[in-house]
């Protein structure tokens, strides 16, 4: 943050006393003296007359501007194996919102997505997106471990609350905790049309090493299933 400047005056009221004749070394007289010998109204207008510009000069530089607000810190760039991952996984239209240790078991995970940009077509609030995918590192090598596209399923399934129609697009969004790692709701869209459907919670199960979708409290995990219709029912 820069410094603020000081304003420097050009005349200070401690100069104004300087700028007296000596009164003290009239010792026949003093003060009192001098002001009755009708010799000090001049100069005392002077002084004034000066000390007044001077003033006046100093009060009318611009004042100092306020420092700029900080500017936010950039996003750290995305390393080249995270981002060639995401791209062979969804294509080269692909955003990499997160990487890291996303699911705090100590591996590294990234979120990527398809993002739809904003348009007179797309005014829907959030992020909405047509796919989106976790990867994780396995002993290297980047592996796809949750899909979203037109229905929602992880290594073993379908996750439940995935519509069984297809959906061409989902509002995402995310919150980390520090000790649960990261959690993810995805909320289905018709078209371009906002269905007020509530969002599908989905967040990592450290028993089954896996992510796994919520139920209605979002506190516990639900099964997958290995067909649309069951994991529809499960939610329900």
């Amino acid at each position: 943050m820069d410094n603020l400047t000081e304003i420097d005056y050009c005349c200070s009221p401690a100069n104004v006393r300087s700028a007296l004749p000596s009164v003290t070394s009239r010792s026949d007289h003093g003060w009192r003296g001098y002001r009755k010998s009708g010799t000090s109204r001049p100069y005392l207008k002077l002084v004034v007359a000066l000390s007044a510009a001077c003033l006046l000069a100093g009060c009318g530089q611009d004042a100092p501007s306020k420092p700029a607000a900080d500017a936010k810190p950039p996003a750290p760039a995305v390393p080249e194996d995270v981002q060639d991952a995401a791209d062979a996984l969804l294509g080269k239209e692909t955003t990499v919102i997160l990487f890291g240790d996303l699911a705090k078991d100590g591996k590294q995970q990234f979120l990527a997505a398809n993002v739809v940009p904003k348009s007179t077509k797309n005014n829907l609030p959030g992020t909405i997106v047509t796919r989106a995918v976790v990867g994780e590192n396995v002993d290297g090598k980047w592996t796809e471990i949750l899909r979203c596209d037109e229905h929602l399923k992880n290594q073993k399934g379908f996750l439940p609350g995935t519509p069984i129609g297809g959906v061409t697009g989902w509002r995402l969004a995310f919150e980390q905790d520090p000790e649960k790692g990261l959690a993810l709701y995805f909320t289905p869209l018709k078209g371009a049309v906002d269905t007020h459907t509530l969002p599908i919670g989905i967040r990592w199960n450290p028993k089954t090493n896996r992510y796994q979708s919520l139920d209605r409290s979002y506190e516990n995990f639900l099964n997958e299933s290995a067909s649309l219709s069951t994991a529809r029912s499960n939610l329900r």
